[in-house]
């Protein structure tokens, strides 16, 4: 059972909780984080899940994604979501969301990061992951296009900042 901090609109902490599945109420928000996984030659490393999962079956997927549990912040839930999922330990004590998305119950948070990862040396969590890939922006695109990768409207975007990201770093 995952338990969730409760956030009001202006994303302040409640002090209350709720249990993982349960109705969000009117004016209570949650915490969701997205971790992107580049490499240096501008592909993004994407996640294939499994075909029972409830939403988005058998769908490519950004690197990682997952709902922030009580007590933990916004970068500790990308680190254990990144890990859980793909068995890659990543630190993001010195970094922070490059942008957020508040919805209609909760706030999306989106890590941009660069390192250069073997997939086949990745251990992925049997229950949530079937297989992961590096693609380019135009694959990418394409598996969108063809509805075989989960419809995120922020693609170009996060392709974006990873580019100024390597530009102000000089890659």
């Amino acid at each position: 059972m995952e338990i969730w901090d409760i956030y009001d609109e202006n994303r302040n902490l409640t002090g209350r909780t709720m249990i993982r599945g349960s109705e969000v109420k009117e004016g209570e928000f949650h915490l969701v984080i997205h971790v992107c996984i580049f490499n240096f030659k501008d592909q993004m490393l994407v996640q294939k899940r499994q075909p029972w999962k409830e939403s988005w079956p058998d769908m490519w997927d950004i690197t990682v994604g997952g709902s922030a549990i009580a007590g933990e912040t916004s970068a500790q839930a990308a680190e254990r979501e990144t890990l859980e999922e793909i068995g890659c330990k990543i630190d993001l004590s010195n970094e922070t969301p490059c942008f957020s998305v508040k919805y209609s119950v909760g706030f999306d948070d989106y890590y941009v990061v660069e390192r250069e990862i073997d997939s086949c040396n990745l251990t992925l969590q049997y229950e949530e992951v079937q297989a992961v890939k590096w693609a380019d922006e135009e694959e990418i695109l394409q598996l969108i296009k063809e509805e075989r990768l989960i419809p995120y409207h922020d693609i170009e975007r996060l392709f974006s900042i990873h580019k100024q990201k390597c530009k102000q770093k000089g890659q």
